[in-house]
C-alpha cells in the first residue's frame, strides 16, 4: 500500500517569490547584456500583470522561460550554487515561519501515524530552488519546473511545462502514486487544484480568489 503524503506549495506560501533574486544572482555571477536589460524590456508586461490586464500565471510562465535562457551554458553544479544562494540570501530570510511550522507539524503528525509518509514541496520555481529550500524544512521530495540539462550543462530551455496550477497538482499526484494527500498548503488561486486533492486543505494568507474558495469549501485559513 502506498504511503500518504503531506504537500505544500513554496512560492508565497512558505517564502517570498524567487524571481528577482534569481535575476540578481545571474547579473552578478553569470552576466550578459540580456540579463542587464531583462526587466527593462519587460516593463510593459510587468505593468499589465500588476494591473490585471495580463493573467499573472501567464506572466510568470513567460518570465520563467525567458529567465531560463539567461542560465544557458551553466554546469549543473552552478545551478545548485545559484539555488543555495537564493535560498540563503532571499527565500529563507523572507520565509513565512508560521506556515513552515504548520507544514512541519503536519508532516510530523503524518509520520507518527503513518510510518513511511512523506513531505512533498511543490513549487512553480526551478526544481533546484525547491530542493534547496526543501532541505531546510526536511522535505523528502521537491517538485518544480525542470531546467533542460544536456551533458551536464543547462541549455537555456525548460524541460517540460512550468509547474503551476494544474501541472503542479498533476506532478504531486504522480509522485504520490496513489497515496492519500493528507494535508495540502497553498496561498493563491492557482493552488486550488492542489488543495482540492487533500483531505485537509490549508489556505495560507490567501489571495482574494483562494480566500473566497476556502470560505466556500470550508477549508482552513492560516493568517500570518
Amino acid at each position: 500500500m502506498t504511503s500518504p503524503v503531506v504537500v505544500s506549495d513554496m512560492d508565497g506560501t512558505l517564502a517570498t517569490y524567487p524571481w528577482r533574486a534569481v535575476l540578481g544572482w545571474i547579473r552578478e555571477r553569470h552576466p550578459s547584456p540580456a540579463a542587464r536589460r531583462f526587466v527593462i524590456v519587460r516593463l510593459p508586461r510587468v505593468v499589465q500583470a500588476a494591473t490585471g490586464r495580463l493573467d499573472r500565471e501567464a506572466f510568470r510562465v513567460g518570465w520563467m522561460a525567458d529567465q531560463a535562457r539567461l542560465l544557458r551554458d551553466l554546469p549543473e553544479a552552478r545551478l545548485t550554487e545559484m539555488a543555495e544562494w537564493v535560498v540563503e540570501h532571499h527565500l529563507w530570510p523572507g520565509r513565512r515561519q508560521v506556515a513552515i511550522d504548520a507544514v512541519m507539524a503536519a508532516a510530523a503528525a503524518a509520520r507518527a501515524t503513518y510510518p513511511g509518509s512523506r513531505l512533498l514541496l511543490a513549487t512553480g520555481a526551478y526544481r533546484q530552488l525547491g530542493e534547496a529550500f526543501g532541505r531546510r524544512i526536511g522535505a523528502d521530495v521537491a517538485l518544480g519546473t525542470s531546467l533542460e540539462v544536456r551533458d551536464g550543462v543547462a541549455t537555456g530551455a525548460l524541460a517540460g511545462p512550468t509547474q503551476n496550477s494544474e501541472a503542479k497538482a498533476a506532478a504531486v499526484a504522480e509522485e504520490a502514486a496513489g497515496g492519500e494527500v493528507l494535508v495540502a498548503f497553498g496561498d493563491s488561486y492557482a493552488d486550488i487544484p492542489l488543495l482540492r486533492m487533500a483531505v485537509r486543505a490549508v489556505a495560507v494568507a490567501p489571495d482574494a480568489g483562494l480566500r473566497s474558495e476556502a470560505q466556500l469549501r470550508g477549508w482552513e485559513i492560516l493568517e500570518s
